[in-house]
């Protein structure tokens, strides 16, 4: 990993404010500077505690008597941002990048900010066309003249960031960390592996792997313990002359491609065997020789290196025809993307196939490194891991652009009631605002005024979490009055879903907060007295009181709003959809719309749910809405704890103190800085 080294800045304790204390020629008392100062305490205060309406009052009365101080701009763009205001926080930040002296680290600072913010085109991870990956790091086989593990055949992403490698060569899998860290070593049974190949993993966590000279598959639970095989060598069915890749599908169950019988196997989830296919029959040639298999919704795709050819079936077994026929040279493993394509390892190259369009494209190349990629598949934080099994490593790749710019990290507030220990929240996304997840103490430096803390800690990941907390806001209409018993499931079923309720609003013409204290209460707030209805309803006002209310809990937390999926005329009369959309986004709040009744979701609502990570659901579709609101504690987040000891000079609480965080990442790298007031003395 890349060595930190402190930055020196310029923004240093009252250096930073020289401005803003500064004192009249001829009075020695300026009471503008005094004015302003305490104002922008008050500002700052009130951020750090998610005042943002408070603050930005006081950075704007702060402003009134300081008009020219760049310090304090930046501050107001930061709590128009975190407001989900991000085009006047975009002015406010280019005013003050206009005051900073040219190349300073805060102008530098606020420049990657503008670019960044302006650049984003969707909040989460796209496989885009014409997009190129670059090794960016790699997690070697071989370290000091000695061999960490063999042969690397095919890798395995996990939430957390971290990754299982299946090692063929070392006959082991490896679960490794976002730093290239081998974590855990599992080895199988007591017999041990038989040359490993793939892996794959259910829905309940349990892990498949497949031992292509052990002819058969091995089952472990999600800490890596090993608890049975799934078929044995031979020809029968049921049996497996040199199984290689698997998938599993959507309802768990395996699919296992047999490269000596050329077949592939379908088990149901707890291991029973059903069917094979793949023999030649009606338009459908024949395997001749099957290598990578992939599960799509209700169709499983097949590579055939030797025909060069993708074919696609259903679950049945059904021969559906050729999906990709062109542009694969040696291919061998698949693995589906969340937009419905194919990441394609081939050779020396990674592709991107389409299985709608036939198309194929390039998303990277080892170039002159040269090698063998068995295995591909995109991480939590967005990088592309390959297998190569030749050069004896796993490559870490990111897209061109993300290693130029860098990480886009933010310290979201600073807590010094304990002065001089000092808490941060730092919030670390890529340039695409994913959150960048798997980081520890090792990618993190904290600084004041340039040097380096005293007693750095690392308190806590929010993407370990498995607590998750919502919000509700009832849709009050004319369209819900007769969906009364369907509004008081939505809730029963929410509620059930997550770890805590914060908060209920009633969207009425006034949004009013319901009470939760009770079982008895939560079910009258649920249904709604007849006076709350109101064709005036105001969904703007009840989703900012609502999220609001989540701003200081939980990281990993939702807004879920229950209604008819149509939204009335006054629905973003005081606060517009963008802002709404951004409020959200800004401070980590993913939005689930759950539709009662049988109209559809206006697109404003999908629109909110896509730009904050959530989705829109039904009521009575797919098992109800528990399922999908319980995988909240499961989505992904990017914020940290760090605690540290300050040796800055407070002048009794009135002085401006500076923090600096760095966070590294492999070849990724970036940095924010931010300040605090000591308590008064």
């Amino acid at each position: 990993m890349k060595k930190p080294v402190a930055l020196s800045i310029i923004l240093l304790g009252f250096a930073a404010l020289s401005v803003l204390f500064s004192q009249d020629a001829n009075t020695g008392f300026d009471r503008n500077a005094l004015m302003a100062r305490d104002e922008f305490r008050r500002g700052i205060l009130a951020y750090n505690r998610y005042g943002f309406n408070e603050a930005l009052l006081s950075f704007e009365k702060a402003l009134s008597h300081k008009p020219s101080e760049p310090l304090i701009l930046e501050w107001l763009g930061r709590a128009y941002y975190r407001s989900g205001l991000e085009e006047t926080a975009l002015r406010q930040w280019q005013e003050a990048l206009r005051l900073y002296p040219a190349g300073s680290k805060q102008s530098l600072l606020l420049t990657s900010y503008l670019e960044t913010i302006r650049n984003r085109r969707a909040l989460f991870f796209m496989s885009e066309d014409q997009v190129r990956f670059v090794e960016s790091g790699r997690y070697p086989a071989k370290q000091g003249g000695m061999f960490l593990y063999r042969q690397p055949s095919a890798v395995l992403p996990l939430p957390d960031g971290s990754v299982w490698v299946v090692a063929y060569g070392s006959n082991e899998i490896l679960l490794i960390d976002v730093n290239g860290v081998i974590k855990q070593r599992v080895r199988g049974p007591l017999n041990g592996f038989d040359r490993p190949y793939d892996i794959a993993r259910s829905s309940d966590g349990r892990l498949f792997v497949s031992e292509y000279r052990g002819g058969r598959i091995s089952v472990l639970d999600s800490q890596g313990n090993w608890k049975a095989y799934v078929g044995t060598k031979g020809r029968g069915p049921g049996q497996f002359i040199g199984p290689q890749n698997i998938c599993i599908d959507g309802e768990d169950y395996l699919y296992v491609v047999d490269f000596g019988t050329q077949r592939i196997s379908k088990f149901t989830p707890d291991g029973t065997y059903l069917f094979s296919f793949g023999a030649k029959g009606g338009d459908f040639p024949g395997f001749r020789a099957p290598t990578g298999i992939a599960a799509i919704e209700d169709q499983v795709f097949v590579v055939d290196q030797a025909d060069r050819t993708i074919y696609r079936f259903d679950k049945s077994g059904n021969y559906l025809g050729p999906a990709i026929q062109d542009g694969l040279t040696v291919p061998e493993a698949l693995r589906p993307t969340r937009e419905g394509k194919l990441i394609v390892a081939d050779g020396t190259k990674i592709l991107l196939a389409s299985p709608d369009t036939g198309l194929v494209q390039p998303l990277a190349s080892l170039g002159n490194a040269g090698g063998r990629i068995l295995g591909a598949d995109f991480d939590q934080n967005g990088s592309l891991l390959a297998a190569n099994f030749q050069a004896e490593e796993v490559t870490v790749l990111n897209r061109t652009e993300d290693i130029a710019s860098g990480l886009f990290v933010q310290i979201e507030r600073v807590l010094a009631d304990k002065f001089p220990l000092v808490t941060i929240e730092v919030h670390v996304q890529d340039r695409h605002r994913r959150p960048i997840v798997g980081l520890d103490a090792r990618n993190f430096l904290i600084t004041e005024a340039g040097k380096p803390v005293l007693e750095q800690s690392f308190v806590s990941a929010s993407y370990l979490s498995n607590t998750a907390a919502i919000s509700l806001v009832l849709e009050r209409s004319p369209n819900t009055t007769p969906l009364q018993t369907e509004l008081q499931t939505a809730v029963k079923d929410s509620v059930a879903a997550a770890d805590r309720l914060v908060s209920l609003v009633s969207a009425g013409e006034i949004p009013v907060k319901e009470r939760i204290d009770s079982a008895a209460a939560l079910q009258q707030s649920a249904k709604g007295s007849a006076a709350a209805y109101s064709p005036r309803w105001r969904f703007d006002l009840s989703l900012r009181l609502a999220a609001t209310d989540l701003l200081p809990v939980e990281k990993k937390r939702a807004l879920v709003f229950v209604g008819s999926g149509r939204l009335g005329q006054k629905a973003f009369d005081t606060y517009g959809l963008s802002e709404l959309a951004s409020y959200m986004a800004n401070n980590g709040i993913a939005f689930y719309t759950v539709i009662v009744g049988n109209g559809g979701a206006d697109k404003e609502l999908q629109y909110l749910c896509d730009q904050t990570g959530g989705q829109v659901l039904r009521l009575y579709q797919n098992q109800g809405i528990g399922p999908a609101l319980r995988q909240i504690r499961q989505n992904p987040a990017g914020s940290y704890t760090l605690q540290y000891r300050s040796q800055l000079p407070t002048d009794f609480g009135r002085a401006f103190l500076p923090v600096e965080a760095e966070v590294y990442l492999l070849e990724r790298s970036g940095r924010d800085a931010l300040g605090y007031f000591a308590p008064l003395q």
